[in-house]
């Protein structure tokens, strides 16, 4: 391409005014990350993963393709805005409204590190940019309705879109799920499910199959699939990054469960470059919990995905005991790493960012808990992604403080 190698130059005359509407999208197709020339037509979504290149035991998830040599020249100099909109050329049809979604702050640690606080987003997590495109995708392709399965922040946020869009949503859930979960959940109107977990993606199936849902969660159990549609969103994750910094960070740090949002953030870095616009993609690093390690156990054997046992762990939102192709396209291609860290060790990362006034849940804490466990070392900027408000640990909520006498010499102690 012919766009200059270098960061925007924002300092130019303002851009006029657009419409509300969002622009036309430049998606073409949908392609299988097993073997890239596998390419099917843009509709409808595939949500069963490629039916070309997957096997029983490895199905392989598909991602979007554009055409990017129409990509508009001032779509990275425009005017800092909330909703996706803004970024509608490099996302598949928005056919749904939003919700504000995106434009989250970088917040500077005191020692340097960045942290893109993904609580900000309508429904308190990083979920929102994925059920934006999703949830979209099947208002647009004339789904009655979505189908999700979730323990907490996918759920929550699957169910805020749809009720944005005039769809019924049905969320398969725990009966454990956290109590602001489980109020997003009912506030929305969506119809929870608690069945034993091994029934869940058979009637997710069947309600796909009977009810013309459509699902925006994985119905594959070997390795994980997902929404063709929806790790696209997480794309913007990087843009916000770029524009935010005026380069690319040497790594970005991210909580891993499925892979969806790291290999998210890595495609947006790699499509600036495939702009002309980055000179290279930073290092993705992903965080999962040592009790699971999917992706982690991946990386160690060489696989395109692994499932691993699952043990005790507070990190509900990550403790996923199967991974996919994506994470490890996105650690691959990025030189990166997959890290596992402790219970002990994000619980000391979310001290360490409520002590800067971010509240986060613990999943949320594992990027910085894998930068703070110095497996890696680095000589730029460090971006660490928190993916959702501390509102969603499952014990937050059910304590209360306990009542206390207005006692003066008590209370001075406490202060001191």
């Amino acid at each position: 391409m012919e766009t200059p190698n270098r960061v925007p130059d924002r300092s130019t005359s303002p851009t006029p005014a657009r419409s509300s509407a969002p622009e036309p999208s430049l998606a073409v197709a949908q392609r299988s990350l097993g073997d890239p020339t596998a390419r099917f037509p843009l509709w409808p979504p595939l949500t069963g993963g490629c039916p070309a290149t997957s096997t029983v035991g490895l199905p392989y998830p598909l991602e979007i393709d554009y055409d990017y040599d129409r990509v508009p020249t001032d779509l990275f100099t425009r005017p800092a805005a909330h909703g996706l909109e803004r970024w509608a050329p490099l996302l598949p049809p928005l056919g749904s409204p939003g919700l504000g979604e995106g434009g989250t702050p970088l917040v500077a640690l005191p020692d340097g590190v960045l942290v893109k606080d993904e609580s900000r987003n309508p429904t308190w997590s990083h979920k929102d940019r994925l059920n934006r495109v999703a949830v979209g995708a099947a208002a647009a392709s004339g789904a009655r309705g979505i189908v999700v399965s979730s323990s907490g922040n996918h759920g929550a946020a699957a169910a805020a879109y749809a009720a944005r869009a005039g769809l019924p949503c049905a969320v398969f859930t725990s009966p454990s799920v956290p109590p602001a979960v489980a109020s997003f959940l009912r506030a929305y109107g969506a119809v929870v499910l608690t069945v034993p977990y091994e029934s869940v993606k058979p009637l997710m199936r069947r309600i796909a199959d009977e009810f013309g849902y459509q699902p925006v969660s994985s119905l594959t159990s070997s390795a994980h699939t997902g929404h063709p549609f929806g790790p696209e969103g997480y794309k913007t994750i990087a843009y916000e990054i770029f524009l935010d910094l005026g380069e690319v960070p040497e790594a970005v740090y991210v909580p891993t469960g499925y892979g969806e949002l790291l290999f998210g953030v890595w495609k947006g870095f790699h499509e600036l470059t495939l702009l002309g616009l980055a000179p290279r993609v930073p290092r993705m690093v992903a965080c999962e919990p040592a009790a699971a390690g999917a992706l982690a156990a991946a990386i160690r054997t060489g696989r395109p995905a692994a499932q691993v046992p699952v043990g005790p762990t507070d990190a509900y939102a990550i403790d996923c005991a199967v991974g996919s192709v994506r994470g490890v396209v996105a650690v691959r291609e990025s030189g990166g790493a997959a890290l596992t860290v402790t219970d002990e060790h994000m619980a000391a990362a979310a001290r360490e960012l409520a002590a800067q006034g971010l509240w986060v849940e613990l999943s949320s804490a594992a990027a910085l808990a894998g930068l703070r466990t110095g497996a890696l070392s680095h000589d730029g900027p460090v971006v660490c992604v928190a993916t959702s408000s501390g509102f969603k640990d499952i014990a937050t909520g059910r304590e209360s403080p306990a009542p206390m006498e207005p006692d003066w010499p008590a209370i001075k102690a406490l202060l001191a």
